[in-house]
């Protein structure tokens, strides 16, 4: 699988269940949400604005899109709306297969534009790698079938020696 056939496979809506435990915190969380996953097209203005943000040249990427969420959180009584938006930008790299950079107007982490590391691993895995000011992220991606796939998230202290935040969802393709 290459990073065109992931994100075609991911386009749809997603219900997703999700279990994060806040290390830190002592807490477990559930958020429930509905996350939406559309292509884009290369010549988007919000896509040309993130290239030239990270200095790539528009011809370098390929299978733009736009992931937006909504869900709640058990965290606060479950009085907390999660919701927001992010145009996802994958720049392969043009001599390793199956890896490169994914621009993102909005991190994972922190709520501010990111550049991640992603590769493919053989088993059709989707890894993403975040380096922040603050923070680092790994998540990572697969598919059960067609219909299913599964996240996993780990937050880690900036000089990933520790982790902070751990979460798993189950995503279930709702059309």
């Amino acid at each position: 699988m290459d990073i065109q056939e992931f994100v075609a496979q991911s386009i749809g809506q997603w219900r997703s269940q999700r279990s994060a435990h806040h290390l830190a915190f002592s807490h477990f969380e559930a958020v429930q949400s509905v996350i939406d996953i559309e292509a884009i097209s290369p010549e988007d203005a919000s896509v040309i604005e993130l290239c030239k943000a990270y200095g790539v040249e528009p011809q370098q990427i390929v299978s733009p899109f736009k992931m937006t969420w909504e869900g709640e959180s058990d965290w606060d009584d479950g009085e907390e709306v999660l919701k927001g938006s992010s145009v996802l930008v994958p720049v392969p790299n043009s001599t390793q297969l199956n890896c490169g950079k994914l621009l993102r107007e909005q991190g994972y982490a922190e709520t501010m534009a990111a550049a991640g590391d992603y590769r493919l691993m053989e088993d059709g895995t989707f890894v993403l790698t975040t380096s922040y000011d603050r923070a680092a992220a790994e998540e990572k991606i697969w598919f059960v079938n067609p219909n299913v796939r599964c996240r996993v998230s780990l937050i880690k202290t900036s000089a990933g020696t520790g982790v902070v935040t751990a979460s798993f969802s189950s995503e279930i393709r709702q059309s």
